[in-house]
């Protein structure tokens, strides 16, 4: 079975863990990592990371130019740096037909309509938190709050310490939600903690709380590859990961009115075996 080439944009904390989890992946080839600047004395990012392969060839941004893409093709380019390294394979993927995904946590407007541009040729999954517990989470808090639309709504965000701003994605959570992020965040910072978010349903008699955590930033590569796998045949379109979730969710929902109570209660452990499946077997 041929393997899907990816080029990797980024190689810092979160793409060194992100790149790993592409050479562990036996389904995907790690051709290039793009980075602002070369490591000494290491020319493949698996040797960057310790491992005993050449995978991964480290490419400097300033080295990139239109004929780079031609020569060093891959189907999906996953995009772990800046806003505006867009601008760095934005005429390639148009051209080239090349799928993106991107977990950018913050474009400017401009960067965005570049990044829709793309969208317009080629397939593009967007999603400035690519974990897949986070983006399960808040289908199922939009779902919660449709089904108790009178219920109080707070968000908490835990980090770590020196992270000085609100989360990007509790901000993302509150929009999605339609709640107003200035009263409704509030923000913990401790230690080391990676992140974690909570989304807590207050009503009278009963409180129902909802919580995802990163453990690791390997999460964040193992949402891409998962994003790289379900778009690998999709047809040009802007796609987020929510919009993932929503169709999983809806695949596993029994649409047979006379099946069981239980069945019907049974979806959510299909999908989440699903998911385990999909883990337990990388």
């Amino acid at each position: 079975m041929n393997k899907t080439k990816i080029g990797l944009f980024g190689f810092g904390k979160t793409g060194k863990l992100v790149a790993q989890e592409l050479i562990k992946n036996a389904n995907l080839e790690l051709v290039w990592v793009v980075k602002r600047e070369l490591i000494p004395n290491y020319k493949f990012a698996s040797q960057a990371l310790g491992v005993n392969t050449e995978e991964g060839l480290l490419i400097p941004q300033k080295d990139l130019n239109s004929d780079f893409f031609i020569n060093n093709p891959v189907d999906i380019i996953i995009d772990f740096s800046g806003e505006t390294a867009v601008y760095s394979y934005m005429t390639a993927a148009i051209t080239l037909g090349i799928k993106v995904v991107s977990a950018i946590s913050k474009y400017n407007p401009e960067d965005l309509e570049a990044l829709k541009l793309i969208s317009q040729s080629s397939a593009v999954v967007y999603s400035p938190n690519i974990t897949l517990g986070v983006n399960m989470l808040m289908v199922a808090a939009k779902t919660f709050q449709s089904i108790i639309p009178n219920a109080d709504i707070e968000i908490i965000e835990e980090h770590f310490r020196g992270k000085s701003e609100t989360s990007g994605t509790a901000k993302r959570i509150a929009n999605y939600l339609e709640i107003d992020e200035s009263e409704s965040i509030k923000s913990i910072r401790a230690g080391g903690i990676v992140g974690k978010h909570e989304i807590i349903f207050g009503l009278p008699n009963q409180t129902l709380r909802v919580t995802h955590e990163s453990i690791s930033r390997a999460s964040f590569g193992q949402g891409a590859i998962f994003a790289c796998e379900w778009i690998h045949n999709r047809e040009a379109g802007m796609y987020t990961m929510e919009e993932i979730m929503i169709e999983l969710f809806r695949a596993n929902v029994p649409e047979n009115p006379n099946q069981s109570l239980q069945l019907k209660r049974g979806w959510f452990d299909v999908i989440s075996k699903k998911l385990s499946d999909y883990f337990n077997n990388r």
